[in-house]
């Protein structure tokens, strides 16, 4: 596949455009209407992704948890044994082996997953649900038990790095609509309603070589204007090697754009910092870019998020 050029860097979007934007992308559900953008994954479209299983290669797109303290991990997983460890196991009867792990799920390490209620934007959650919905206690709508029964369906992986013809995109990057289209067009696909997008930056390749740095200053992402691509196709899920805003923020007045946009406007379910360099030479023997995919959650009724393992079957 012939690289393409660098685009040029995107324009800013002022706030006026934001909101307009905002306005074109909403999904018109009300408060309370089912899973979002999950309720777009019929029946049909879930035995006609089992279709796509050919080789029955199943592929993580999960990175390995971290419980090391980093620039962009001050707050790691602690993962501590509770149970039989060396130099206290007795020499004969039983005994297990048992751990304790307390993780930040929305950290910039770890593989997770975005709930509705994630987002607050405007004093409200997405459909118009009021802020008020989370409680000390956890959320009492749009938490991660929405998506109890498992998210399941084709997915389809973007490599944009690929489509420019370098490793990765450098923090601070955007990926624009045209570029998803490129895309598609180079991995001889289209995306369709109810597909779980997965587009890759290169960020868990650059972390993995280079060594990871500050995300909340830079990171490689879908520019704002990138959403619409996304409407327009009715995606069900986006997920991303990276945190799928960029940083800086090309917004004026709103920090993770991609965020509100997808999670508050289009009722989308994130999927931050996966990793995709087991999946991307499968892809390439194969010479396809889509796949069924099972996502399945903690059962965590009150929470924001979870800890995720997707899992490609190719």
């Amino acid at each position: 596949m012939a690289a393409q050029p660098r685009p040029t860097a995107p324009s800013p979007v002022s706030a006026a455009e934001f909101a307009g934007l905002y306005a074109r992308v909403r999904r018109p559900d009300g408060r309370g209407a089912g899973r979002g953008a999950l309720d777009d994954i019929t029946p049909r479209q879930v035995r006609a992704a089992v279709a796509e299983v050919g080789s029955g290669l199943t592929v993580t797109m999960a990175a390995p948890v971290e419980t090391r303290q980093g620039p962009d991990n001050p707050d790691p997983c602690k993962h501590v044994m509770t149970g039989a460890v060396a130099g206290h196991i007795h020499a004969e009867g039983l005994q297990f082996a048992r751990d304790r792990i307390a993780t930040n799920v929305h950290g910039d390490a770890d593989s997770h997953l975005d709930a509705l209620c994630h987002v607050v934007f405007d004093g409200t959650l997405y459909g118009g649900a009021p802020a008020s919905t989370l409680t000390p206690e956890g959320a009492t709508e749009l938490s991660v038990e929405l998506a109890h029964d498992g998210i399941v369906g084709r997915g389809v992986l973007l490599d944009i790095p690929r489509l420019r013809g370098v490793p990765w995109l450098e923090p601070g990057d955007s990926v624009t609509g045209d570029e998803l289209a490129a895309a598609e067009s180079a991995h001889h696909l289209r995306v369709t309603q109810g597909d779980l997008l997965f587009v890759r930056v290169g960020h868990r390749r650059r972390r993995d070589e280079l060594g990871p740095w500050d995300t909340e200053e830079a990171r490689a992402g879908l520019h704002p204007t990138a959403m619409e691509f996304l409407a327009d196709r009715k995606v069900a899920l986006l997920g991303s090697d990276g945190n799928n805003d960029s940083a800086p923020s090309t917004t004026e007045g709103v920090d993770f754009p991609v965020h509100v946009l997808g999670v508050h406007a289009m009722g989308l379910h994130l999927l931050d910092y996966l990793q995709f360099e087991d999946l991307v030479p499968v892809c390439e023997a194969e010479d396809r870019w889509s796949f069924l995919c099972v996502i399945a959650p903690l059962r965590l009724p009150a929470a924001t998020g979870s800890p995720i393992n997707p899992i490609a079957i190719l």
